[in-house]
């Protein structure tokens, strides 16, 4: 049962009293790159982060990098032991990409594979969109019309072909604006609605939260807003914590392991400070940091910076 809470800046925002998540998520997905190392030493170490995995609800990696990565009989193992250790696997996958500008073209491309790890065992929890509006506007140099109706033809398709997995789209900020990301949204569930499909099941935000401060661009209360507007609309609100200034000090000499660490755990403490509580807290790593994913109890690895937001930023799962 969700628990309701009044804070003092969703009062300001919304003059409403809105549902806090009683039981927010802790999803992580490690850097894909290396061959999928990262992916791998999970497994293959698994007493290297069980103190983790007990704050951990769901596993992510993208769908191709599950093909191209490992061999069968290990994913067949591995799926096993997620279902043992009770966490979820999801998946980021395309919608409209420059090599599948259909969703139907997108979709059928990915069909073979996603059966190819459900025959594996695979128990297919979500997937995560990767970014569709703004890989229209950016990289295919269409109109917002065209991400509008690919990416509700590629959700009916998962739907008929998957209708158990929940679809939840990623887009980022501050280069889609706060109100960009309401009309977005709206336009997306209202044509899903007119289809007869059902509607997205969370909305999730990457954000490059450098900008705020180098660029004046953007802000952490902006942000708070479009999660209680989600709240409003009945859609949970998910966030990617990750080190948004990484690459910039990596350019100046001064990135190492460290700097992963302490960039999502500042990222946590900025967006607990507008009272930012979201649904499924994300810590993602797409750069090349942090150079070990385990031990858990190792300074600065993958796990040891899950563990440690976690215990931090996430609340107590509620009975």
């Amino acid at each position: 049962m969700r628990v309701l809470a009044c804070s003092v800046l969703s009062l300001l925002i919304t003059g409403t009293c809105l549902a806090q998540p009683a039981n927010p998520e802790v999803w992580m997905m490690p850097r894909g790159d290396e061959e999928g190392r990262a992916f791998r030493v999970l497994f293959e170490q698994p007493e290297q982060w069980a103190e983790t995995r007990k704050r951990v609800d769901v596993l992510s990696y993208t769908d191709l990098n599950l093909q191209r990565h490992f061999k069968d009989d290990e994913l067949r193992g591995w799926f096993a032991k997620l279902k043992e250790w009770k966490i979820k696997m999801a998946m980021e996958v395309g919608a409209v990409k420059p090599w599948g500008t259909t969703g139907e073209k997108t979709f059928n491309a990915e069909r073979k594979n996603w059966e190819r790890l459900q025959s594996l065992g695979m128990e297919l929890h979500a997937i995560a969109m990767d970014e569709p509006l703004c890989c229209v506007r950016e990289q295919i140099h269409m109109p917002d019309e065209h991400a509008l109706k690919e990416t509700a033809n590629y959700i009916a398709l998962v739907r008929r072909h998957f209708p158990n997995v929940l679809i939840g789209d990623i887009e980022p900020y501050p280069s889609v604006t706060l109100e960009e990301h309401k009309a977005w949204v709206e336009g997306l569930q209202k044509r899903l609605a007119e289809m007869k499909v059902r509607a997205l099941d969370f909305y999730r935000l990457d954000v490059d939260w450098l900008r705020f401060n180098v660029q004046g661009k953007g802000s952490w209360r902006d942000v708070r807003q479009l999660e209680l507007w989600c709240r409003q609309k009945s859609m949970p609100f998910s966030l990617i914590y990750w080190a948004s200034g990484y690459p910039a000090m990596e350019h100046r000499g001064l990135a190492d392991d460290s700097t992963w660490y302490t960039a999502i755990m500042q990222q946590g403490y900025d967006y607990a400070a507008v009272d930012g509580r979201p649904d499924q807290y994300v810590i993602e790593s797409w750069i090349k940091a942090p150079s070990q994913c385990v031990p858990e109890k190792d300074q600065w690895t993958f796990t040891r910076s899950v563990l440690d937001f976690a215990r931090k930023f996430v609340p107590a799962t509620q009975p």
